[in-house]
């Protein structure tokens, strides 16, 4: 696993090498609809917009010059009421956290600097990130970056507990698990939030199958392993076997509505920001 300064150099490296970003008003996805107040003129307090008044909001939040221009009650919102969540999780198991090449990175190292470099750019245009079920709350502001840093670092949970806010949610692994197990995780996640990524993540050994003769296989993580006397034999059935694996989970994020980002390790970081960032402009955000 990466330490925090170079996740974040690196991280920072490729955010720079990104266009800016800027979140659509698509109101529907997170906030009440309502009419949008003054033009943008900075971020926090002084760029605000109505939403409809909520049975769990405070009597004294109405604004009444407002509500009087019809028959419902509005209340006004400042853009840090309304900013976006994004959420991050990057898949804990032993063999995400794996390469084939020591001098390149992991699955999930590479994973985490494609999402904080995305994050970077996110929190620059004052939307709220963080990581899925981490240890704190998704944040704004200047140290947003940090704290998502930090706590991409933190091993979590393999549970994918669905946010008690709507938010958009980036799930980074490499799917090898059945696609049942993934359907079932997956489903009360999607269930809650409409709009998400599937990042996965591969490396490129795992593409290509070059073994041959004997050959110990074992899963990190696991005391499990398995010899085979001639592992050429088996590459054919396992690269169909891996090609139906990413078409299923094609499959499953068309099902869930939700976008499929697919990487190498050996591919440029770039690249994969860049896929990524393609991804989320499906659901508002625009270069």
């Amino acid at each position: 696993m990466s330490d925090l300064a170079t996740l974040r150099a690196e991280a920072e490296t490729l955010a720079r090498q990104l266009p800016d970003l800027s979140l659509q008003a698509e109101a529907a996805d997170l906030v009440h609809p309502g009419a949008a107040g003054r033009k943008r003129a900075g971020s926090g307090e002084q760029f605000w917009q109505y939403r409809r008044y909520a049975q769990t909001d405070a009597a004294d939040r109405i604004d009444w010059r407002r509500s009087a221009r019809g028959d419902e009650y509005y209340v006004r919102e400042t853009e840090l009421e309304t900013a976006r969540t994004i959420l991050f999780w990057t898949d804990p198991n032993a063999g995400f956290d794996w390469r084939s090449d020591h001098s390149g990175p992991t699955k999930a190292d590479r994973a985490r600097t494609l999402m904080l470099a995305l994050g970077i750019l996110l929190s620059k245009e004052g939307e709220r990130i963080g990581v899925l079920n981490g240890p704190r709350p998704a944040s704004l502001g200047k140290t947003a970056p940090d704290r998502l840093a930090e706590d991409m670092l933190v091993k979590g949970s393999e549970a994918l507990t669905p946010p008690k806010s709507t938010a958009l949610t980036i799930v980074a692994s490499d799917f090898y698990d059945p696609l049942d197990s993934w359907r079932a995780r997956l489903a009360p996640l999607a269930a809650k939030c409409r709009h998400g990524i599937l990042l996965c993540v591969s490396d490129p050994i795992e593409h290509d199958f070059p073994y041959s003769g004997r050959t110990k296989f074992s899963r990190p993580g696991s005391t499990l392993d398995r010899i085979f006397g001639r592992a050429e034999t088996v590459r054919e059935d396992y690269l169909a076997r891996f090609a139906a694996q990413r078409e299923g989970l094609s499959a499953l994020a068309a099902q869930m509505g939700w976008a499929l980002v697919t990487h190498r390790t050996d591919e440029p970081a770039l690249h994969g920001a860049a896929a990524l960032l393609s991804a989320l402009q499906q659901f508002g955000v625009k270069a």
